[in-house]
């Protein structure tokens, strides 16, 4: 006959567990930082990407009438905080030149005459070129300058039309031609994945964390005692693998990108390919710091999701434009490798620009890559404990 015995629950054997998982947790620095300071990090990161109001957009305005009225008009276009003017151009090459560098997203360009065709009731050509490599700012852009345009314009001529008679709801004064370049149908895919690129390239940075929270795990780094192997020369022997493997990716990608999404590449694969090894570089330094402080392969996955994917996810410029970010948010943006390739991918990929205009956020990938590896260096102790 069975005899069951029911069993009995210790509350000392319980609190003689929890102390010791408690020790572990507040000793083990890694694991305190992920379990006390994660939800706060993931919860800032998110709350400032996820709530972004675009604003801040900024545009050149190139004024061929010079009057007091196309003066006024670029007031009205530009009060408040949607749209910041990033410089009057004299020129045509010049609103080339700053889209093709990024550093507008939009131009307006006023006609001559437009003070007396808004007076005579010509009509008014307005022209607005915006930049298709991020479709949600020159949408935005067109939909802000168009909306306060008609304000300008009934605030205009009401006093005028009253006079002759005539009602403002008949008029139809503002003729705006909108151009779009290097995306001309305004299609989100075609921004979207040359964007992407960036992060489906960071993947083997979460490797290089990963073996390095392995050795340091189970014990491997032993046989590293005994060798004359500097510290930063050990750190580049094991990313310089990854490099290798992630740049085969550098070829699939593209091609995948073209053959079947039909994405144009108008710039040079070669340049694309070159920075592609800078960017990673920079990343697998990037998981390399995250792997020497790290020492359980569980905590290195954590912290890589945290400092690289969810960062390179909504703070690179992919998905939320970065002038509508807040100042700490751009801050901590420039300091990822991500968003200055995300620049790079989008500008060889779309515009087709070249090393002149890529040059500064090549340099900086290949700085954060330095600082990196140096940091890693500094921290990586070539002994257990």
């Amino acid at each position: 006959m069975l005899r069951l015995h029911s069993a009995q629950v210790s509350l000392r054997h319980i609190w003689a567990v929890t102390r010791k998982e408690f020790n572990h947790i507040v000793r083990d620095r890694s694991t305190l930082i992920l379990v006390l300071f994660t939800p706060t990090l993931v919860l800032l990161l998110m709350a400032y990407a996820l709530t972004v109001d675009l604003k801040n957009i900024p545009i050149a305005v190139l004024d061929f009438d010079c009057s007091q009225t196309s003066q006024a008009f670029i007031q009205q276009i530009t009060a408040g905080q949607d749209l910041d003017i990033y410089a009057y151009a004299t020129s045509m090459e010049e609103i080339n030149t700053m889209l093709m560098r990024g550093q507008i997203k939009a131009a307006v360009i006023i006609a001559p005459g437009f003070a007396s065709d808004l007076q005579a009731l010509k009509g008014i050509p307005l022209q607005v070129i915006i930049d298709g490599t991020e479709p949600e700012s020159g949408n935005f852009a067109v939909e802000h300058i168009l909306q306060r345009a008609e304000e300008f314009i009934d605030d205009a001529l009401t006093k005028q039309l009253r006079a002759q008679g005539i009602s403002i709801d008949s008029l139809q004064a503002l003729n705006l031609r909108v151009q779009t370049w290097y995306n001309p149908d305004l299609k989100p895919r075609n921004a979207l994945i040359p964007g992407l690129i960036s992060m489906v390239l960071g993947f083997p940075a979460l490797s290089v964390a990963l073996t390095l929270a392995h050795e340091r795990e189970h014990g491997t780094l032993e046989q590293l005692l005994a060798t004359p192997i500097g510290r930063a020369e050990l750190l580049l022997g094991k990313i310089i693998p990854y490099i290798i493997v992630g740049l085969i990716n550098v070829i699939i990608i593209p091609f995948l990108s073209i053959s079947w999404f039909h994405i144009s590449l108008n710039g040079s694969f070669l340049l694309f390919f070159g920075l592609s090894a800078i960017f990673m570089f920079a990343v697998l330094s990037m998981g390399m710091v995250v792997g020497v402080f790290m020492r359980t392969q569980a905590a290195a996955l954590a912290l890589s999701f945290l400092v690289i994917f969810f960062p390179g996810f909504f703070l690179t410029g992919i998905f939320f434009p970065l002038a509508s970010m807040p100042e700490e948010a751009r801050l901590e943006a420039m300091g990822l490798p991500g968003t200055h390739y995300a620049i790079i991918t989008r500008g060889i990929f779309l515009p087709g620009v070249g090393m002149d205009v890529l040059w500064p956020y090549a340099v900086m990938m290949l700085g954060l890559g330095v600082v990196f590896t140096a940091l890693a260096a500094l921290f990586f102790r070539k002994k257990l404990g």
